[in-house]
């Protein structure tokens, strides 16, 4: 059946249109997330001079919590049938929510430009294997030209198309990693790499390896899994429902290729890089199958990030369309692509972008999910929409559309987060009072809860005007009704 070019962007998706499920959510979560881009996570902590076990554990603790923290952000858009930024108009303003879209559209763009970067390199290591391709200059440019063009097209085709490649990559890439564990199977070794661990101390590089490569991954969703949730009918499926296939695709979908990434980093014995060791280290069995990982899972899993991408410049400029706002932001990837490769040290430009915007967007992150226990859930859809539909006034329009407490509370706890970061280029000032631990997230997530909490304790309980259309809703817990 034939899948035509999603039309929407931004605005709320009738109930009629969200046909989606929770399996389908867990599949996407799953399918895209099979790629190198997410493998080499996994890497990080071996870089870093972490053994197996310290690794594995780092990885896990911080995927583990960061899927706690993110994984309420998807009953939002369950309710509210838009993507995540825009919700989020309800609890910083129709204007303010712009803050959702801007953290929104650079996470995408990091995560995005990362993809295409690792599974270019892989391919043209492959193909020189293979065929003698020069790996050189023009090689890169071409491979990763291709994978770009690519992944726009599915991203400008939209939701349908993801989520049927997402499908077909849960399996296929699922084989294909399994396959890996055999290849590499000979060199693999438990010990920690020579050199001991990078920031001197153990604990203080378990926790940099927990937070830029655990809990990172969860973070990178802060804005994208309403772009999913948007198409699951709270009329027909529970809020508990989509909460738990949330974790399980979170976990599962994140947890698997990371560990593969640590895998096969032992195996190979990478260091400053991993796609280059990762292709030295292959059988030639193997070359084909990684081949194919490198290209269709790379397109899988960037598609998804720009098309977020592209609903979050559509969200920042409402006179683009989504699919005019999608190519705008496949050229800005596709540089980036360039410099990662061409000006970038891999290990620090990884490290350093993924600390930081943990920093920015853990704060949003926490008052979004706040703002959403304390309205019960409850939105008005129709007033959500004023900003993209270039009006003024409605429930959310607050201040000229900020809220600033709400505001308020999300800058001081990005600027605290900023002051505790410790990256290889940067390191807070609060650092040295936290035993050189870099404890970014706990403190930005604390301060802009405290923050929020305090600022609104005496605002009263938000209005309820939709209360008979989420009446209809069910609770979490309950059973869902039978579609109509």
């Amino acid at each position: 059946m034939p899948i035509a070019r999603e039309q929407r962007g931004v605005d709320t998706v009738p109930d009629r249109e969200r046909t989606s499920t929770p399996r389908d959510l867990v599949s996407i979560l799953l399918g895209s997330n099979l790629a190198l881009g997410v493998v080499i996570f996994g890497w990080l902590p071996v870089s870093f001079g972490l053994g197996l076990w310290a690794s594995v554990s780092a990885l896990v603790a911080g995927t583990l919590v960061g899927t706690l923290l993110t994984a309420p952000l998807a009953l939002v858009s369950l309710r509210t049938g838009t993507n995540l930024s825009t919700s989020s108009g309800a609890h910083f303003g129709v204007r303010g929510r712009l803050i959702g879209s801007v953290i929104g559209l650079l996470l995408s763009l990091g995560y995005t430009a990362l993809t295409l970067w690792v599974g270019g390199d892989a391919v043209v290591g492959v193909l020189a294997r293979l065929f003698g391709l020069p790996a050189d200059g023009w090689a890169y440019a071409v491979v990763y030209a291709l994978l770009a063009g690519c992944t726009a097209v599915g991203a400008v085709y939209g939701y349908r198309l993801l989520l049927r490649l997402s499908r077909v990559l849960a399996v296929g890439m699922t084989l294909l990693l399994t396959a890996g564990l055999i290849a590499y199977a000979d060199g693999f070794t438990t010990a920690a790499p020579a050199g001991g661990p990078a920031l001197g101390g153990f604990w203080q590089t378990w926790l940099l390896a927990a937070v830029s490569a655990g809990l990172s991954g969860p973070i990178a969703f802060i804005t994208l899994l309403g772009d999913y949730t948007r198409y699951i009918s709270p009329r027909r499926h529970s809020s508990r429902a989509v909460f738990w296939a949330t974790c399980a695709g979170l976990v599962a979908g994140l947890l698997i290729p990371q560990l593969f990434g640590t895998f096969t980093a032992l195996a190979v014995g990478a260091g400053a890089d991993y796609a280059g060791p990762l292709v030295a280290g292959s059988p030639l069995w193997y070359l084909p199958p990684l081949l194919l990982a490198a290209s269709a899972g790379s397109v899988g899993n960037a598609g998804l990030m720009l098309y977020s991408m592209g609903l979050d410049l559509d969200a920042i400029v409402p006179r683009a369309t989504r699919a005019q706002a999608t190519c705008a932001v496949a050229a800005v990837s596709t540089a980036f692509v360039y410099l990662g490769h061409f000006a970038w040290d891999a290990q620090e430009a990884m490290t350093s972008f993924v600390l930081l915007l943990t920093a920015v967007g853990t704060p949003w992150a926490v008052i979004t999910v706040f703002g959403f226990l304390r309205c019960g859930g409850d939105y008005d859809a129709e007033a959500l929409q004023v900003y993209n539909q270039r009006s003024r006034g409605g429930r959310y329009w607050y201040r000229a559309g900020w809220q600033p407490r709400a505001t308020a509370a999300w800058a001081l706890g990005a600027a605290v987060g900023l002051t505790a970061v410790d990256t290889p280029v940067y390191s807070g000032v609060l650092v040295r009072w936290t035993g050189g631990i870099d404890v970014s997230f706990l403190l930005s997530a604390a301060v802009a809860a405290g923050g929020y909490a305090a600022l609104t304790a005496r605002d009263p309980r938000p209005v309820a005007p939709l209360r008979a259309r989420v009446a209809a809703v069910p609770a979490a817990g309950a059973e869902p009704a039978e579609a109509p």
